[in-house]
């Protein structure tokens, strides 16, 4: 899971990259993964389990994508960049949670 989070904010920054070198063709594909990886994030959220989580990463996956897709239709350098800073905490987030369960427990 932590790996499509990383994905997602990779595609966005080599997006964004290639948006600022008026490179627009290799851009747009790479809109649409972090989209499609967004999109597939959200579709996970289980309101049952965590009520308030899925709530508040529901709405902030909701941003992220309108923010992608203004940026794939009108070449939107900013809305890319908005949508990387939102992500980006969640990202590291998740990055943290998982080596945290990750490291061995000390008695």
């Amino acid at each position: 899971m932590v790996m499509l989070f990383e994905a997602a904010l990779r595609h966005m920054r080599h997006a964004a990259s290639l948006l600022e070198q008026q490179k627009v063709v290799e851009a747009l594909p790479l809109l649409t993964k972090a989209s499609d990886i967004v999109t597939e994030l959200a579709s996970t959220l289980d309101p049952k389990a965590a009520p308030e989580l899925a709530e508040s990463l529901g709405e902030l996956y909701l941003f992220v994508a309108q923010r992608l897709a203004r940026a794939a239709a009108f070449r939107d350098l900013t809305a890319v960049r908005e949508a990387e800073r939102a992500f980006a905490p969640i990202v590291e987030a998740f990055q943290q949670a998982v080596a945290a369960l990750s490291s061995p427990v000390t008695p």
